[in-house]
């Protein structure tokens, strides 16, 4: 069945109007982007299609152009429209660390690193440098290594929380593999930074670790 075959009030765009975004399905809030299905397939059969196929939103969003070059039906318009939609999810999160500290708000922290590492390919060390209060400065994809592989060096990391003027720092990492359980050489990385920070005064907050669906903290740990 088409979406203008459904009765008025169970078609995805009239529901979120009259009873908000939350009402909807996944199915039906992706059909919304796509708006069109393909031959023999409806717009709504066709997004739970995709969702089955990449196992939820979060791989989807994170898909490779390839993965989406696969299926018929998402072009480069609405390949494009995903990735404006992740682009502003990560935009907002990162306006509202810049507003206020980010103890204030720790899963958005959380939620702001899955949407840049949790479905990424390959390895990525990465660094939320803060201010003095802090708030986010900026977010930097510092090493990107093989699956099992990053190397990390201090210094470099020293060398930018200086020419950001940071006061402080949380390290967070991706685990490709999708289990977020740190690691020995994880724990041994964390304590050879922190040392490395505090002989210019900036302070690291935590270390993160982000699995798919999972993020680990090293400060709720009591590892740092």
């Amino acid at each position: 069945m088409s979406i203008k075959q459904l009765p008025a009030e169970a078609r995805p765009r009239e529901k979120l109007l009259e009873h908000g975004a939350a009402s909807l399905s996944d199915p039906e809030l992706l059909a919304l982007l796509l708006r069109t299905g393909v031959r023999g397939q409806g717009v709504l059969q066709m997004a739970g299609a995709v969702l089955d196929r990449f196992g939820g939103f979060a791989a989807l969003l994170h898909a490779q152009a390839a993965d989406l070059l696969a299926i018929k039906g998402i072009g480069p318009a609405k390949r494009a429209e995903l990735a404006a939609v992740i682009e502003m999810a990560r935009r907002a999160l990162a306006q509202r660390l810049s507003d206020a500290p980010v103890f204030d708000s720790p899963q958005m922290v959380k939620d702001y690193l899955q949407l840049h590492l949790g479905n990424l390919p390959h390895e990525v060390f990465a660094v939320l440098f803060l201010d003095a209060q802090h708030r986010l400065i900026k977010l930097d994809q510092m090493f990107a290594g093989t699956l099992g592989q990053t190397s990390v060096y201090p210094r470099e990391v020293v060398k930018l929380a200086l020419a950001r003027n940071a006061g402080a720092v949380i390290l967070a990492h991706n685990h490709p593999s999708g289990v977020a359980e740190p690691s020995r050489a994880d724990e041994f990385l964390t304590q050879s930074l922190k040392s490395a920070l505090a002989m210019v005064d900036v302070r690291v907050l935590d270390h993160l670790v982000i699995g798919r669906g999972q993020v680990v903290s090293f400060a709720e740990r009591g590892l740092l």
